[in-house]
């Protein structure tokens, strides 16, 4: 059967996974009305922390990809915490700037990072599983490379889908209404009691941690890294994932990262003219929605649809 699948297809999927964890990371400071563009940073950070911890130290893949997690979520602290004062624009230049700092780091600490060139020769996270399944004759030598990739999509697609589910069930829950509240109005949620400093810490430290969680399986998905792979291109995207997709639904983040992946991607036969009419599509999509494609209205719509079509059909 794996003789049937394309790695080029494959490929493609995971990265969309990949991209679908970089625009959660956008969309849960969003949803207490944060602007971070700290994206790229958090990303390079845990690709960074992973790629040493396995290469240098020699730890299991499962457990530096951990430890990438809980070193961004302590350094998302400590930059959510003074960044409560700032808003809009302004937390967005600072946050965008801490990428920027992240990035000079990777570059100047050449003994840790390798500096400008990069670390190389990452374990993929596939491997201990492709190894197993050759020494136990499942697979041939001859299908390993696809193996590898389906097995990577799959790791990534379980990983995502928890993260989609976790923040799609904490809706009509008690940390979703404060954080809709705050969204909304911050003098008046703070005025009903709502711990508003708190909500932000802690929408802002699991950004960092999603996003570090991405970085890391990216580095153990492509096998190498280097500072140009975190550079603020990057947390644009994630924004235009999450703000075209639609940043008050989580499923908004889901699409936008899935179709603008899978995009350019189509577009290839256009050769150099394509991300001319990649732009051309987000500037029509956002004429007409700018909202973004997923919204509670798109919710309420298609659920009275469903409704009034079943009560036809009970009639």
């Amino acid at each position: 059967m794996l003789s049937y699948l394309n790695s080029y297809y494959i490929q493609i999927g995971s990265f969309t996974l990949i991209n679908i964890m970089l625009a959660l990371g956008v969309y849960v400071p969003l949803s207490t009305g944060q602007l971070s563009l700290g994206g790229a940073g958090f990303m390079g950070l845990g690709a960074y922390v992973s790629a040493i911890a396995v290469t240098r130290f020699g730890l299991p893949i499962p457990f530096a990809i951990v430890i990438a997690g809980g070193v961004s979520t302590l350094v998302g602290i400590l930059v959510g915490v003074p960044s409560l004062r700032l808003k809009g624009v302004y937390l967005a230049i600072a946050t965008l700037g801490f990428g920027e700092v992240m990035r000079v780091i990777f570059i100047k600490w050449e003994t840790i990072t390798g500096g400008a060139t990069g670390i190389s020769a990452i374990p993929l996270i596939s491997s201990s599983t492709v190894r197993f399944l050759t020494e136990q004759s499942i697979i041939d030598s001859s299908n390993k490379n696809v193996a590898s990739d389906l097995t990577v999509f799959l790791i990534l697609f379980f990983i995502t889908g928890f993260f989609v589910w976790f923040f799609a069930s904490l809706r009509n829950t008690r940390i979703w209404r404060a954080n809709n509240a705050i969204r909304l109005d911050e003098t008046a949620a703070e005025s009903i009691g709502i711990n508003i400093h708190y909500y932000k810490v802690l929408a802002f430290s699991q950004s960092a941690f999603i996003s570090a969680i991405a970085g890391a399986l990216y580095a153990h998905t492509v096998s190498y890294i280097s500072p140009s792979d975190f550079t603020y291109h990057r947390a644009v995207e994630a924004l235009i994932f999450t703000v075209l997709g639609g940043s008050g639904h989580v499923l908004g983040a889901v699409f936008g990262a899935t179709v603008l992946t899978v995009i350019p991607e189509a577009l290839r036969f256009l050769k150099d003219y394509r991300y001319v009419a990649f732009g051309a599509i987000l500037v029509i999509m956002m004429a007409f929605k700018p909202e973004g494609i997923i919204t509670e209205n798109f919710f309420r719509k298609h659920g009275k649809k469903t409704n009034n079509a079943a009560i036809k059909t009970n009639k």
